[in-house]
């Protein structure tokens, strides 16, 4: 499970302004700044405190990581608040521009530490491996929220 580098832009040519999520409270906007942050998060460009996940915490990440699991629709990221955070960005195509950027950047970070790993704010430490499986099923959850999900599963 690892998402290929036309994947997310063919994926976000379907991204509108306008598009209504199926489920949940996010904009498209939102959504894709929220990708964002965590493709930064797993390559230490936002640094998350390390910490040693609970026995459940390990347990929800074998589950996601290593079976046919899909995120849950109503999972909310660790210490969410329940209102939408600010938008960074002026407009959603400069959102889609930064995804993109981050993306290119998680690829040349693997590719450059091969052995890294980063901490994911409910699973603790995370290698290359684990977060191309995170980011391929949070990817999918995100865009079948918006109904933008083309990939492949098989993938």
């Amino acid at each position: 499970m690892v998402l290929t580098n036309t994947q997310i832009p063919d994926s976000l040519k379907m991204l509108k302004d306008d598009t209504k999520a199926l489920f949940g409270k996010m904009t498209a906007q939102h959504m894709v700044e929220h990708l964002t942050i965590t493709m930064k998060l797993s390559i230490g460009k936002i640094k998350y405190p390390p910490f040693n996940p609970s026995e459940r915490a390990l347990n929800a990440k074998f589950n996601l990581l290593f079976t046919e699991l899909e995120m849950p629709m109503g999972m909310t990221p660790p210490n969410d608040t329940g209102e939408l955070y600010p938008l960074k960005y002026p407009s959603l195509e400069k959102a889609k521009e930064a995804l993109l950027q981050a993306w290119d950047e998680y690829i040349a970070y693997f590719e450059k530490n091969d052995g890294a790993s980063e901490v994911h704010p409910r699973f603790g430490y995370l290698n290359k491996d684990e977060w191309n499986r995170f980011h391929f099923k949070h990817f999918m959850h995100h865009f079948k929220q918006f109904g933008i999900w083309e990939i492949d599963a098989k993938n």
